[in-house]
């Protein structure tokens, strides 16, 4: 069993609300969710409106298929036109951790 994590950084175009910012991130997160098969959330910053960082976990049997379903989200976001991808945190965890 693979467990593969992901976390993040964004910082949010022309956002001067927090309902303007829960606008721009949930379509992010439900569309990683419903894509992908894997858990999303805004796990920080939630007090700031321009900053969101999203966390994603997958769970897989297949090394490669996780890396493959990980590397897929990572574009997905950072081809979004309405944030910048300030940084990316990747956790691969195996059997033998």
């Amino acid at each position: 069993m693979y467990v593969g994590t992901l976390s993040f950084d964004l910082l949010l175009g022309d956002v001067h609300s927090l309902k303007e910012k829960r606008s721009v991130v949930r379509p992010i997160v439900a569309e990683l969710q419903r894509k992908y098969s894997v858990s999303a959330a805004e796990v920080d910053h939630m007090d700031l409106h321009r900053r969101a960082l999203i966390g994603l976990a997958t769970v897989s049997g297949d090394a490669a298929h996780l890396t493959d379903v990980l590397d897929q989200c990572e574009r997905l976001v950072a081809a979004r036109p309405e944030v910048e991808l300030l940084s990316v945190r990747r956790r691969f965890h195996g059997d033998d951790d």
